[in-house]
């Protein structure tokens, strides 16, 4: 990934889980707890793409999975934020910029129940029947629900400051410039290399004719010289 979304990314995930073990996990609400580091990592694959989705969701899942009081094997929640990174990615259209908010939302809806069903597969997996005393049922509302209640103060906001990191990386690379300095810079150089070479065919052309005229002036001062001497030469033959 490039360094700009790297120092965007980790400080996001690093106050999104602090926010999360210290905050919301202490409320004690029914069912699930909010899961803010799945919004900050929607919010990242949904302008970032697939690749740096996946690759955000793995180190943001095993952050979560070493900080304390994980009670769960390690890899467990990298692997479902990282799944859940690249395929919220894939949805990134190819203009950069989703033109609703009705993807966003979808996407949402479908990591918070992805996720937890994701979460309960592989716990079933290794042993861990917690979800089975909780009730799945339970969770999955109670996720989605939390999820979509966080989502419209997390995700745009997230997206937002994504998108200037982005916009930031093109203009200091100079590849790109939404404003249109750069393609206008460019055409400038074009129509003054283009003026350029007008003027100097203009030059040619007109140094061409101002050649002509002087050989034809010589031509013209030769020829007299020489008729001169034709006379002459015939004079002196008469006498």
């Amino acid at each position: 990934m490039r360094i700009n979304r790297i120092l965007l990314s980790a400080p996001l995930v690093v106050v999104a889980l602090v926010i999360q073990v210290t905050v919301l996990a202490r409320l004690q609400l029914p069912g699930a707890v909010p899961d803010l580091l799945l919004l900050v990592v929607l919010g990242l694959a949904l302008v970032y793409g697939h690749v740096a989705g996946a690759l955000i969701g793995f180190f943001a899942g095993l952050l979560a999975d070493v900080a304390p009081p994980s009670d769960h094997a390690i890899g467990r929640y990298a692997l479902v934020l990282c799944v859940i990174g690249y395929v919220a990615g894939l949805t990134k259209p190819d203009s950069g910029q989703h033109r609703s908010a009705t993807v966003p939302l979808m996407v949402v809806i479908g990591a918070a129940i992805g996720s937890t069903l994701m979460y309960a597969g592989v716990g079933s997996l290794v042993g861990d029947t917690a979800a089975r005393h909780v009730g799945l049922v339970g969770l999955l509302l109670s996720a989605t629900l939390y999820d979509l209640l966080l989502a419209p103060f997390v995700v745009p906001l997230v997206m937002a400051l994504a998108r200037r990191t982005e916009h930031e990386a093109l203009v200091g690379d100079g590849s790109g410039s939404p404003s249109g300095t750069s393609g206008s810079r460019d055409a400038g150089y074009g129509w003054l290399t283009t003026g350029t070479g007008l003027k100097a065919s203009r030059g040619a052309m007109k140094s061409v004719r101002t050649g002509a005229r002087i050989g034809s002036q010589r031509g013209g001062l030769l020829g007299k010289s020489a008729r001169d001497k034709v006379g002459r030469i015939k004079g002196v033959k008469r006498l």
